[in-house]
């Protein structure tokens, strides 16, 4: 495997920059969209790149800097960058994208990569590969395909992130529940919950504690579920892959949890919009399903007992999969594409960038920058990169290209239709047959 270019500078600090890729599986922070520009010393090719991403001010800060070093390297590329939290971002590339101008290089989350591909609004990459600008022969090809939008390559990853349970250690050993195994089952995971609300142990408020987390509402886990079955989501960009089976026999086995009290409660789930409001970080629960990024916001909160566990299998099939925490691309519209595709490559090859972003947008997908920083982590932050280390060696299935368009809508819409399964309003077969209607109609519009 080829080496990042360039020479090596000294680490910056990590613990709190990990935290930051937890925009990257979705979730919207606080705050207001803001940007800042800035200007190389010599401007002698007059050329100016717009470079637009999400993130907390730790990451903005890491990628500025990262940004400054790429201006020195090339004289006469002038960087102007903004950043913003992550639902004011999407907000705001939605309008620049309809009216025909997002950014020269701009920060995408996994499912605005269809989006915005098929748009016209995001170049192709290929070119700019075929040639050796953008170089991914560090990457590893599988993992590429998720920037991919009918067999074009749009986007590439700027993090590797994977899913599994943070879980309180301590509250597993007493209810007698050992060790999760890669390959431990979805009924061994609901039989460990209903230990832990055995236990009768009270949180803060009062009420029982429960063993995890309600995650019907999460199509995450049922991507993970489904595919431990050998499923998958979509068919096609507008076709889906599961049936009304699927989707009733998951939330039936989640509906049963709850009503058994091995799951958090209705109002609970609603509430659990970040790590704080979910049910394990308020103590409501023992477990919670999470990325591998926002895992060591949990440890801030609860303590070193917790860790991370790997997501339950179906006979031994893991469904997790290697996801990006989000991506990179090139708008359509840009005037200069080459120096685009420089900005790119430098961003995600050259080791002096690497050892500035860090771990900030999760597990650097060159993987040679990837050791390289893995090295230097501590704590819950080595914990889940050996985490990845060893679900690599337990074996994933290959991950999916880029979910279609309509996946941006149909995502809410699953939350919503579980809340009102939860809530008593629909059945899950009523909640099934709702959903599948409704993403029908996403898909084909």
């Amino acid at each position: 495997m080829p080496e990042p270019r360039s020479g090596p500078r000294p680490l910056p600090g990590r613990r709190a920059v990990l935290s930051a890729a937890a925009a990257g599986v979705g979730a919207a922070l606080a705050g207001t969209l803001s940007g800042c520009s800035t200007a190389s010393g010599g401007t002698s090719r007059g050329v100016t790149l717009r470079f637009s991403w999400w993130g907390n001010d730790d990451r903005a800060a890491r990628t500025e800097k990262a940004v400054r070093l790429f201006e020195k390297e090339h004289p006469g590329v002038t960087v102007r960058t903004s950043n913003g939290e992550f639902g004011a971002y999407l907000q705001k590339l939605a309008t620049q994208a309809a009216g025909g101008g997002i950014p020269d290089v701009v920060q995408l989350d996994y499912r605005q990569v269809s989006q915005y591909a098929g748009g016209d609004a995001l170049m192709s990459l290929d070119e700019f590969i075929e040639r050796g600008t953008v170089d991914t022969s560090g990457m590893e090809h599988a993992f590429l395909r998720t920037g991919t939008y009918r067999g074009g390559q749009y986007a590439l990853p700027m993090g590797r992130g994977i899913t599994g349970f943070a879980y309180d250690s301590a509250i597993f050993k007493r209810a007698g529940v050992g060790t999760p195994r890669p390959d431990w089952t979805w009924q061994e995971w609901a039989e460990a919950n209903k230990k832990v609300t055995a236990l009768g142990l009270r949180s803060p408020d009062g009420r029982r504690v429960r063993g995890a987390n309600d995650g019907g509402g999460n199509e995450d886990v049922f991507e993970d579920w489904l595919r431990s079955r050998g499923g998958e989501l979509y068919k096609s960009q507008t076709e889906l892959a599961f049936t009304e089976d699927d989707l009733t026999e998951f939330w039936t086995f989640y509906d049963r949890l709850r009503k058994a009290g091995a799951v958090a409660a209705p109002q609970d789930t609603v509430q659990a919009t970040n790590t704080e409001m979910s049910p394990m970080g308020r103590r409501l629960a023992a477990s919670d399903f999470t990325w591998d990024a926002p895992f060591p916001g949990y440890v801030d909160l609860l303590g070193d007992q917790v860790h991370y566990a790997p997501v339950p299998t179906t006979d031994g099939r893991q469904g997790a999969y290697f996801k990006p925490s989000m991506l990179i691309g090139i708008g359509a519209h840009t005037q200069h594409p080459k120096e685009a595709a420089q900005l790119v490559d430098f961003l995600l090859n050259d080791v002096r960038a690497g050892d500035i972003l860090g771990f900030s947008r999760s597990t650097p997908p060159n993987r040679t920058i990837a050791a390289r920083v893995g090295r230097t982590l501590k704590g819950p932050e080595l914990e889940i990169y050996r985490y990845a280390q060893a679900m690599e060696k337990y074996g994933l299935d290959a991950p999916p290209t880029a979910p279609p368009p309509g996946d941006l809508a149909i995502q809410p819409t699953f939350t919503r239709v579980h809340q009102r399964m939860i809530y008593g309003r629909a059945t899950p077969r009523q909640a099934a047959r709702e959903l599948i209607d409704e993403a029908n109609k996403e898909l084909r519009s």
